[in-house]
């Protein structure tokens, strides 16, 4: 294995072009820090400690095959993760400066809002992560809410304000935001450049994602859009969601029946990080990896990073509608919506209604039943405890509306279980 790729900041630094994102660290039970699905790590909701072991030895092994992007929040792991990877990047060895550290503003309620409770948020990961700087300070998920809520969060109560002269004292060297939503408040964060001079942005980007999110969601910009806004104007994009939370990793008939041919030995994480590397304004792309095995093969991925073809990005592309011919739902296990009032584990949910859609043969009522058993056992609630309350629905970034699917999935295994009982 070669050295891994680099991309250079707005400021000229070497950073690795895989980023580790500090969303699902492991657990000591096996799991990660938000659950298990089917047998494997999905985000829902463990509870069980940081495995600090482990982890510290995955930040040791990134770093020594020349991972240098440490992506987190406050918000990350039911506010753990901060203090778990600062632990782990202490540990490692290496000095502070052979590495970036990307935290975030995550004051989503509104008890967060006021500035003083902003100041305490960033001195809190200061604290955590066990450093006197960040490299990199997130505005998080800016146009999640709306224009209202963004103005809320960092205009009105002069938190954005106060991000410049965190940059003009050092204490944080670059100020970008992560986009999600509302696309009059991307176009704002943009048209605004020349005052705030953002150092980069943080979108979600994928082969699925660049042509198509309008048609998952019409709220949605499409990322090719995103991509060439930024770029027109030199920011640098940061990628997050290349694997769209699993779903372009996990095995996928449609998928594989246009890019198998092509590289019978690449997996289809690959084939996602590959997409999001050919692009030049991309200098880093965050997998959330919890698994050793993952970080491993998403290393030698990007060491070197091999871009890809005109005609695999065409296959790419037909992979895509291939994908979103299923009609999956288009939850990437962010975890944002947990933990439900009423108990009910909505990823695992999800994911195992995708499964069924992503099979390469329709699975019997049986099968699907069974397959419903294992992912959802019966000592978590399932589809049909959702009361409608809605309060999941504003912390969703892809604005599904979450308990109408779950009706939708309570009625489906209604049927299943009527056909079942019918044999």
């Amino acid at each position: 294995m070669t050295a891994m790729t680099t991309r250079l900041t707005k400021d000229g630094r070497k950073v690795s072009l895989l980023g580790y994102g500090a969303m699902r660290l492991p657990t000591v039970d096996g799991l990660n820090a938000a659950g298990r699905v089917g047998g494997k790590p999905i985000p829902g909701t463990s509870r069980a400690d940081i495995d600090q072991k482990l982890l510290d030895s995955q930040v040791k092994y990134m770093l020594d095959q020349g991972v240098t992007y440490f992506d987190t929040s406050p918000a990350y792991c039911m506010g753990r993760s901060e203090t778990h990877l600062g632990r782990a990047l202490k540990a490692s060895g290496y000095a502070r400066g052979a590495y970036m550290l990307a935290t975030k503003l995550s004051n989503f309620a509104p008890q967060q809002f006021p500035l003083d409770e902003c100041r305490k948020m960033f001195e809190k990961s200061l604290e955590y992560l066990k450093t006197d700087y960040i490299d990199n300070y997130l505005l998080h998920s800016v146009g999640n809410g709306g224009f209202k809520m963004f103005s809320q969060r960092y205009l009105e109560n002069g938190a954005l304000d106060w991000c410049l002269k965190l940059r003009q004292e050092k204490r944080i060297r670059n100020l970008g935001f992560s986009f999600h939503g509302d696309p009059k408040v991307f176009e704002w964060c943009l048209d605004h450049h020349g005052e705030y001079k953002w150092d980069f942005c943080q979108i979600q980007m994928n082969y699925v994602d660049w042509r198509h999110a309008k048609e998952v969601n019409a709220r949605n910009l499409d990322a090719k859009y995103l991509y060439e806004r930024l770029t027109a104007l030199k920011i640098p994009i940061v990628v997050m969601e290349p694997l769209l939370g699993g779903r372009l990793a996990r095995y996928n008939y449609a998928i594989a029946k246009e890019l198998v041919p092509l590289d019978p030995e690449a997996t289809l994480a690959k084939w996602a990080l590959r997409f999001c590397g050919t692009f030049p304004n991309v200098t880093t792309i965050l997998s959330g990896m919890t698994r050793t095995e993952h970080i491993e093969e998403n290393v030698v991925t990007c060491s070197p990073m091999k871009p890809c073809s005109e005609t695999e990005l065409a296959a790419l592309e037909r992979a895509a509608v291939a994908l979103l011919r299923l009609n999956t739902i288009p939850c990437n296990c962010c975890n944002y919506c947990m933990p439900c009032p009423y108990g009910l584990d909505i990823p695992a949910i999800f994911t195992f209604r995708n499964t069924v859609l992503t099979s390469k043969t329709r699975p019997t009522a049986r099968e699907a039943l069974r397959m419903y058993a294992k992912a959802v056992p019966e000592d978590l609630r399932r589809a049909e405890h959702c009361t409608g309350c809605g309060r999941c629905n504003p912390h969703c970034p892809q604005s599904i509306d979450i308990p109408k699917e779950l009706a939708s999935i309570d009625a489906w295994i209604d049927t299943l279980k009527n056909a079942e009982a019918a044999r």
